[in-house]
């Protein structure tokens, strides 16, 4: 942008153009100098100057939207007292359409739980969800109830008792896609539900992966809205032992059943 504001200032020359080049490009100056190097016509100036002034004009719409939010969280009743209970700090990523303001903690205070503790959840996405359900859990009677109004739950095209299609149904719910995109964040992430994303996709590939992590993360947001509890999540390597702990306990009760005894190889 410093680049491009130079040039509608009449600054034509390369080198002083790269002058402004981000030390973290991987092109050198000599390669931007060269990019930069043409003829600079009236009309295409006057163009580039139209797009920046509209950039800029967007840009502090943004910024009154988030002053307007700002005070719109401001307005509801806080659940917790920031003050008492403080929300401990944690190294996020920060991305250029996060608020003017600190929306993690505004969330904290509405929601009364941080629900960005929950892996590939961050603020912009927890607030989308908060939109669009609230944070009255009441509505629904379990969280599988809450799943299926996400349409997160296989829907069965059945025909003469027999199951034709097994699909999630459609819908336009702005949670559902804000669901979906934390279960994809997860891929190669060190965490239980990391593990549980990685070890769907091998089975049954990517978009069931995404809809049965979106469907998981989905019921812990239920269940800490509606029991006001905190999360800690065990890791990967955690999961890992429980997923095979419980894969022993089934080849036990089947074994049972067939009157057999499992019994393990020597070390």
């Amino acid at each position: 942008m410093l680049i491009i504001r130079d040039i509608i200032a009449g600054v034509h020359n390369p080198v002083m153009l790269t002058q402004h080049r981000n030390p973290r490009c991987h092109s050198t100056e000599d390669e931007i100098a060269k990019a930069l190097t043409g003829n600079y016509r009236q009309e295409h100036l006057f163009a580039l100057q139209q797009a920046v002034e509209l950039y800029d004009f967007y840009t502090k719409q943004i910024e009154h939207c988030d002053t307007e939010i700002e005070e719109m969280y401001s307005s509801f009743i806080p659940k917790v007292d920031i003050l008492t209970i403080p929300l401990p700090p944690v190294k996020t990523r920060k991305r250029k359409n996060n608020p003017n303001f600190d929306l993690r903690e505004k969330l904290y205070q509405t929601c009364g739980v941080d629900l960005t503790r929950i892996d590939g959840l961050d603020s912009i996405l927890v607030q989308d969800i908060i939109s669009e359900i609230g944070v009255d859990m009441s509505k629904w009677k379990t969280s599988k109830h809450f799943a299926s109004w996400l349409r997160l739950c296989p829907y069965n095209d059945i025909s003469g008792g027999k199951v034709l299609k097994r699909r999630t149904g459609k819908t336009t719910n702005r949670a559902n896609l804000a669901f979906r995109l934390a279960a994809r964040s997860t891929n190669r992430s060190d965490s239980e539900i990391g593990a549980f994303y990685r070890r769907i996709k091998a089975r049954h590939g990517a978009p069931i992966a995404i809809t049965a992590t979106a469907h998981k993360i989905a019921r812990i947001v239920y269940h800490l809205l509606k029991y006001q509890e905190g999360y800690e999540d065990s890791g990967a390597e955690a999961y890992e032992i429980q997923y095979q702990a419980r894969i022993l306990k089934n080849l036990q009760r089947k074994a049972k059943k067939l009157g057999m005894v499992l019994t393990p190889l020597a070390a």
